[in-house]
């Protein structure tokens, strides 16, 4: 195998699980430092002097970022051990919060969102290459209740940009305030993760791996679950309002009710993966967002239309987590599987919403739910992919990546 860490044998089922909580609270830190740079960033457009046009330029910086940084993950985390490595990208994630705000124009801001998402993107590798490490200990589903604590961090940070925005705070304060805070948080909270590192003398990997075949298959399955992810919460506002023409207030609603039932979604997703299984889980999910789109598409009125965005969210939920979970489980090297599907996903949530614009300026926004259906019903057709073949299960842990004692 790819991967071992020092000291296995003295890993309980009590320490995974206090492992398994220190991980959950890095994915919160995650999320937060999310939330709480997308409710400034009209406080960053206006201190920039961005138009519409060149603030679309610029967000899509840290997606770019991101899916450039996301392939030397692994060779990081071989350099310097899973943990390790995870406290420092973590680290310069939460600080990199700090620099949208001090950018004085678009070049700037530009530069500061590649930098903020290309630690965005490698500490995600890493975070979610122990996660499938600790699965495989526990022996059952546990990547979707992660991801649904990075939704809770998402919350818990956009409910402190709303208040820091209602006060009227300046955005270079509240995130400096926020980055020492989470960067706090972050380091504490990777004391108790595993450490997953790599055998003495195992060559490393490529500092930019190509993503095996595998994760090009996976990552076709999660491209289809954020893109219907990123349309809904970019687009279901402007959908209400426009289209069935909902109360502005009404149709911001929507966008945090589909961010609610996505959290709740994930959290609970664990339990209906342990009892029906991976592949079972996302066909129904895929009926789900098919049936969520299709009501979008002939909604009349705005609450058969809320109800479709709600089943799209409850579709789509849990098939990332499980994507990142099947990569890590589909060959030797965790974090190079899942840095494929990540880039592939994390390219899909960049082209969503501008694909959807363009189709419905050619056509309308009816048309454009017509395509997220299509794709939402691709989660049906190709859900087999995340079987996963590499279960815990079948290997005993002084096979595959050991780990050291949290906190070592």
């Amino acid at each position: 195998m790819a991967e071992y860490a020092a000291g296995a044998g003295d890993l309980g089922p009590e320490r995974v699980r206090r492992a398994r909580i220190a991980l959950g609270a890095v994915f919160c830190v995650h999320g937060a430092v999310t939330g709480s740079f997308a409710t400034r960033i009209p406080w960053i457009a206006d201190h920039a002097g961005l138009g519409a046009g060149q603030l679309g330029l610029a967000l899509a910086f840290p997606a770019i970022g991101a899916s450039l940084a996301m392939p030397v993950a692994g060779a990081i985390s071989h350099r310097l051990g899973a943990r390790n490595a995870l406290r420092w990208l973590l680290a310069l994630w939460t600080l990199a919060l700090t620099l949208p705000s001090l950018a004085p124009g678009l070049a700037g801001l530009c530069a500061a969102l590649f930098v903020y998402g290309a630690t965005a993107g490698t500490s995600d590798v890493v975070m979610n290459a122990i996660g499938v490490e600790v699965e495989n200990r526990m022996e059952r589903s546990i990547m979707s209740g992660l991801h649904g604590m990075w939704s809770v961090g998402a919350l818990i940070g956009s409910a402190g940009g709303t208040l820091a925005a209602h006060l009227d705070t300046d955005a270079r304060v509240h995130h400096a305030f926020a980055a020492a805070v989470l960067t706090v948080l972050g380091l504490v909270a990777c004391r108790g993760v595993l450490d997953v590192r790599s055998r003495p003398g195992e060559e490393p990997p490529p500092h930019f791996a190509i993503p095996p075949k595998s994760a090009v298959i996976i990552g076709a399955i999660g491209f289809c679950a954020v893109f219907a992810e990123g349309a809904s919460l970019d687009w279901s506002a402007v959908y209400l309002e426009d289209v069935l023409g909902a109360s502005p207030a009404l149709a911001a609603a929507s966008t945090t009710a589909f961010a609610l039932t996505m959290a709740v979604a994930r959290l609970s997703g664990d339990r209906i993966v342990d009892r029906f299984g991976a592949v079972p889980t996302v066909r129904t999910g895929g009926a789900l967002a098919t049936a969520g789109g299709l009501l979008v598409v002939v909604a009349s009125h705005p609450a058969v239309a809320l109800t479709g965005f709600a089943f799209i969210g409850l579709g789509v939920a849990v098939v990332v987590p499980l994507a990142f979970a099947a990569a890590g489980h589909s060959g030797p090297r965790p974090a190079q599987a899942i840095a494929g599907v990540a880039t592939i996903t994390y390219t899909s949530g960049l082209i969503a919403p501008s694909a959807l614009g363009a189709v419905a300026d050619a056509t309308s926004l009816v048309v454009s739910f017509g395509l997220v259906t299509v794709l939402a019903f691709g989660l049906i057709v190709g859900a087999g992919v995340l079987r996963p073949a590499g279960r815990s299960g079948a290997k005993s842990p002084a096979d595959g990546p050991a780990v050291a004692e949290p906190g070592t």
